[in-house]
C-alpha cells in the first residue's frame, strides 16, 4: 500500500526534477512533511501525493497530523524548525549531531553541496548554515570576498569551523616530480577535478589564472568527481596523474601522496535574522565548547586554533 512506501530527499528530486536542496526548501517551509530515520530523512509516498495535488491546484483529503516523530528523540514536529546545513566535511556531521543534542526546537537536515553552490542557496533561501572554503586569488583571502559579493544586503555571520591543508594528490612515490601550482602547466598532465561550485575546483580555477594556465591544456580537465575522496582515489588508481583536494582524503584513500601547498579556511555563514538568533548562540557555544574540540582533534589534518571565532559580521 502507497501509505507503507516512502521515499529520501534524492529520489524525491530525481521524481520532480528538482534539486535537492529545493526539496530541502519544501521540507524547511512546511509543504512536504519529512521524518528522520537514522541520518536519513524520509517523505512518505502520500504525503509527496498530496504535496503534488496541492501543486496541480486539486484540493486534497486531509490527513491526521502527526504530533510526534518517534525516530527523532520523541521531538514534537509541531513547532520544530528545519535548518539546512550544506557542506561535504566529516566535522560538519559531527556537529549536526551536537546540534541535534543540544539546540532546543531546531531539526538539522544535510545537503552535500559545494561552497558555492550553497552560498548561492543561501540568496535563494533554500539553506540555513553553509560552510565554504572559497579562495579569492587575488587576495589571498578565503572566503569573504565571495560572501561580500553574493550576500549583498543580507545582514550575516561568518565563523570559523577549522583549518586544513589543501595541496595535489599525486601518485605514490611522485613519479612525475610534481612540487607545485605551476607544475600543472607540463604537458599530457592527465587531471582528476572536481565539480563546478565546489571549493577545490575555485582553488584549481584560481591558482591556474595566477599562473597563466589554461584549463584545456589539462588533460581530464572537463571531467569531474564530486568530493575529495573520488578525486584521490582516481590519481592511486592510475587513471590521472595529479588531483586538487585535501589532506584527510589522500589518508582515508591510501596509496596517493599529498602535497600541502595551502591551508585552507573552512567556515560557516549564518543569516542575522532575528528568528535565527537563539540557534546562532547556542551553535557558538557548541563549538567554542571544549567536548567538540575534543571530538574533531581526533581527526587528523584539522587546525583547530580558531574554531569559534566570529571572523565576519554585518
Amino acid at each position: 500500500m502507497s501509505s507503507d512506501i516512502s521515499y529520501t530527499t534524492e529520489e524525491i528530486a530525481k521524481m520532480l526534477k528538482i534539486s535537492k536542496l529545493t526539496v530541502y526548501d519544501l521540507i524547511k517551509k512546511g509543504e512536504l512533511p519529512s521524518y528522520r530515520v537514522g541520518k536519513q530523512m524520509r517523505v512518505d509516498a502520500a504525503d509527496l501525493e498530496a504535496y503534488k495535488q496541492r501543486a496541480k491546484g486539486i484540493k486534497a483529503v486531509p490527513q491526521p497530523v502527526q504530533t510526534a516523530d518517534p525516530l527523532h528523540h520523541g521531538a514534537a514536529l509541531s513547532g520544530v524548525r528545519p535548518l539546512v546545513v550544506t557542506g561535504q566535511d566529516i566535522s560538519l556531521d559531527i556537529l549536526v549531531k551536537y546540534m541535534e543534542k543540544g539546540v532546543a526546537g531546531i531539526r538539522p537536515l544535510r545537503a552535500y553541496v559545494g561552497s558555492l553552490d550553497s552560498l548561492i542557496a543561501m540568496y535563494r533561501g533554500e539553506s540555513d548554515i553553509v560552510s565554504t572554503h572559497l579562495l579569492d586569488g587575488d587576495t589571498g583571502e578565503y572566503n569573504i570576498p565571495y560572501i561580500r559579493k553574493l550576500l549583498v544586503g543580507f545582514p550575516c555571520m561568518v565563523v570559523n569551523l577549522l583549518s586544513r591543508n589543501a595541496g595535489l594528490y599525486v601518485q605514490k612515490g611522485n613519479p612525475l616530480g610534481l612540487s607545485g601550482w605551476s607544475d600543472l602547466a607540463r604537458p599530457g598532465l592527465r587531471m582528476a577535478n572536481r565539480e563546478k561550485g565546489s571549493g577545490a575546483r575555485v582553488l584549481l580555477d584560481e591558482q591556474l589564472r595566477l599562473h597563466g594556465i589554461r584549463p584545456e591544456q589539462l588533460d581530464g580537465y572537463e571531467e569531474e568527481q564530486t568530493n575529495h575522496i573520488g578525486v584521490a582515489a582516481k590519481v592511486a588508481s592510475g587513471d590521472a596523474d595529479v588531483g586538487v583536494g585535501i589532506e584527510k582524503a589522500a589518508a582515508i584513500v591510501g596509496q596517493v601522496d599529498f602535497i600541502p601547498l595551502i591551508q585552507e579556511r573552512y567556515d560557516l555563514v549564518m543569516l542575522k535574522k532575528a528568528e535565527n538568533m537563539a540557534w546562532i548562540g547556542a551553535l557558538l557555544d557548541i563549538l567554542r565548547s571544549e567536548e567538540f574540540r575534543k571530538e574533531l582533534q581526533t581527526i587528523a589534518g584539522y587546525d583547530l586554533s580558531r574554531t569559534g571565532e566570529v571572523l565576519f559580521e554585518t
